[in-house]
């Protein structure tokens, strides 16, 4: 048994599926596949159920990849533990983030831990809040950057700023000429949403319910999901005016089209917003690279008072 095996099946049961666990683990499909047969016949029974397109984790091999999660972050702290009496923004800090912050947060982090610990660099990803959470407890990330609520018993979080929702549309949209945006006033207009999975479009369908629930069976027609896309790429189609969106005021801003081809409008009354945040393992022992992060990102988006 080898701590790369132990990797592979955290993977291969998260991607369920041997390619695209093999890609995630940077490997070839029969190189992770026998790894896995490897293993199983080692330890005498099946992790997996084998299927034409997906594959399925048995009982045991819940059990199996669980402690398999644990043993590769009680792996990760002894690595790091070897590192205390070190200078501790001197190794690479490994920093994962959900896809609709890490574009718009990493640049100014990046900048900044360049002039405050400039021999730490990142190892960046980004990805769905439920991959992050398992490379963080298996020790693949060291820190994380997420959206709370976001609860384990083993992992710490520090919140590092509010981020309200804002409406974003075309310049020469009907709704540009308002102030504020009412939730209802988008009911009435095509609102482009990313696709299922992203804790964002959970975000604004909770916080934001009127935007839906006044919609009638002709104005459904008018939500439109953008299905495994990104923020920019709705941005993009709010510009060719497909339609108008709702974003966290970072993307909004974000700079791409000059002039009035964009324009923002804060929602009236309590304006929706998130907390952003950052995770860690309690276990992980360079305190002072955590501060680091921490720091940098709070000089870009300062907490309200």
């Amino acid at each position: 048994m080898t701590l790369q095996e132990l990797r592979f099946i955290i993977a291969l049961a998260r991607e369920k599926h041997f390619r695209k666990a093999a890609d995630a683990c940077f490997v070839s499909q029969p190189t992770l596949s026998v790894a896995v047969q490897k293993l199983e016949k080692e330890l005498d029974t099946v992790l997996f159920e084998r299927y034409k397109n997906t594959v399925k984790i048995t009982p045991s091999g819940k059990q199996i990849v669980e402690l398999a999660k644990r043993a590769l972050e009680n792996v990760e702290s002894i690595k790091q533990a070897a590192k205390t009496d070190k200078n501790q923004l001197t190794d690479t800090f490994k920093l994962g983030a959900i896809f609709t912050i890490g574009p718009y947060l990493f640049p100014p982090l990046i900048t900044s831990l360049n002039k405050l610990a400039p021999e730490m660099p990142l190892e960046i990803q980004e990805n769905y809040t439920a991959n992050l959470r398992e490379k963080l407890i298996s020790g693949e990330l060291d820190a994380i950057i997420i959206s709370l609520p976001f609860t384990d018993p083993g992992i710490a979080t520090h919140t590092l700023y509010e981020e309200p929702f804002v409406v974003l549309m075309p310049g020469d949209h009907p709704l540009a000429k308002h102030k504020t945006i009412h939730e209802k006033d988008l009911s009435h207009h095509n609102l482009l949403m990313l696709g299922e999975g992203h804790c964002f479009r959970d975000q604004v369908v909770s916080s934001c319910p009127l935007c839906f629930s006044t919609r009638n069976e002709k104005a459904k027609m008018h939500w439109q999901t953008v299905e495994g896309s990104s923020l920019e790429t709705i941005r993009h189609m709010v510009a060719s005016k497909m339609g108008l969106t709702i974003l966290p005021k970072t993307a909004a801003l974000s700079p791409a089209y000059q002039g009035d081809m964009l324009t923002v409008r804060p929602l009236r009354g309590a304006t929706p917003s998130r907390s952003v945040a950052l995770a860690w393992r309690k276990s992980f022992p360079r305190d002072k690279a955590i501060g680091a992060i921490i720091k940098c990102i709070i000089k870009h988006f300062p907490q309200k008072s």
